[in-house]
């Protein structure tokens, strides 16, 4: 922890002096640098979401006042949706990422590997392409598309490893066998990195169990890298040694508790391009083992969805991915909908439940039900109610917040 310490001071410095948005979002809050002395200190400076940070941009192009180093010392100027131009030199923190995932992810010199990552404006095909050249592996830049050009020089370069994302993995899989190959039996590949997109389940066990691929699955932003990762198939993903990754109250920017949901919070160690307590949007579940004393890299986070999407009960979020995961666990559920209300100026949670079974044990799935919901999202439901199935239509939203503030 003292090495991170030290250098999140020499960043903070390095930001304050050179950076012109970083020094005015601390100096604005009445922090200096010499306030900032361990990660625990980082809660002075407020959080910068990515909508203000384009906002920033468009006010003072093209970086926003957050470029701390010359200009004419950048290799490359990415774009990403937003927009948000995103500057690089050699080292910067998507490099620095890639470096630790792709170790992660069991990649080495013996590899050919195809990278389906985008080489076009976005940083990610390029970063994972230089980290691998770097560890002396053979990388086929195929970018994204054209699935019979990939699978001809997979099968002719006997490609073992795959980056890209999980649906196009599958996409190229099952174009094998419609073209009558096994692609088990006929193809290398054995391991893949996937990213940009969830992995369901389903499609993580088709992958290792039918296709005997090893898979590593993980979370990042295209401003940030790599920030978690998963290799078994858990919920949890581990989070990174670095950048800096805090789970913050979206309303407040302080951290959350452990089993708590918040926003990811990132700061990195990039000396071109320092983002300091930068928000994701991204809703998150803390996981730490001991709480005060666990290293980042001993961590994880539950992903649960976006901020936007998120509910407030009684203090605590509750998103639809939450709810969706709770139901999951009780066998007989058709569909149902989280509604909240607010009687006597207390938030109540209700939720309307259509069984896929109408002779089922209503007694039994209300207990199950109340117990599955207070374990993934942390509130009770007030009331459980067994309807007909045109009282929760199949597109209805999973949560429907009719409370007013009026």
């Amino acid at each position: 922890m003292s090495e991170v310490n030290e250098r999140l001071r020499h960043i903070i410095q390095h930001a304050y002096d050179n950076a012109p948005a970083v020094k005015e979002i601390m100096s604005a809050a009445g922090v200096s640098p010499d306030d900032i002395q361990t990660v625990a200190d980082l809660d002075k400076i407020p959080v910068t979401s990515k909508d203000r940070l384009v906002e920033l941009q468009a006010a003072s192009p093209p970086f926003g006042g957050f470029l701390a180093v010359p200009i004419n010392t950048l290799q490359h100027v990415f774009f990403s949706p937003g927009p948000l131009y995103e500057p690089s030199a050699d080292q910067g923190a998507m490099i620095d990422t890639a470096q630790d995932i792709i170790e992660i992810a069991g990649f080495d010199a013996a590899d050919v590997v195809i990278n389906t990552f985008s080489y076009h404006l976005v940083p990610t095909g390029l970063a994972v392409d230089q980290v691998l050249t770097q560890i002396g592996a053979t990388v086929i830049p195929a970018g994204v598309g054209n699935a019979d050009l990939q699978l001809k020089m997979m099968l002719d370069l006997a490609v073992t490893g795959y980056l890209g994302t999980p649906s196009w993995l599958m996409a190229l899989i099952e174009k094998a066998e419609e073209s009558g190959l096994d692609f088990r039996g006929q193809f290398s590949v054995r391991k893949a990195l996937v990213s940009a997109e969830p992995l369901p389940p389903p499609l993580r066990q088709t992958l290792v169990d039918k296709y005997g691929l090893s898979i590593t699955n993980v979370y990042g932003t295209a401003e940030l890298g790599s920030l978690a990762y998963d290799t078994k198939g858990d919920l949890p993903m581990h989070l990174l040694k670095t950048p800096i990754v805090q789970v913050t109250n979206p309303d407040t920017g302080q951290p959350v508790g452990p089993g708590d949901t918040g926003e990811v919070v990132v700061t990195t160690f990039d000396e071109t391009y320092p983002l300091i307590r930068l928000g994701t949007g991204d809703l998150a579940v803390n996981v730490d083992p001991a709480p005060g004393k666990s290293l980042q890299e001993e961590r994880s986070i539950i992903l649960v969805g976006r901020v936007g999407d998120a509910v407030k009960v009684r203090g605590m979020f509750v998103h639809p991915n939450q709810l969706t995961f709770a139901l999951s666990q009780v066998p007989g559920i058709a569909r149902a909908q989280a509604v909240v209300t607010r009687p006597a100026n207390r938030d109540e949670l209700s939720l309307r439940v259509v069984l896929a079974d109408e002779a089922a044990d209503h007694e039994q799935l209300t207990a199950a039900l109340g117990e599955a919901i207070r374990a993934a999202c942390r509130v009770r439901a007030d009331r459980i109610e067994f309807v007909a199935a045109d009282a929760v239509p199949e597109d209805a939203k999973v949560i429907l917040d009719e409370r007013s503030w009026e």
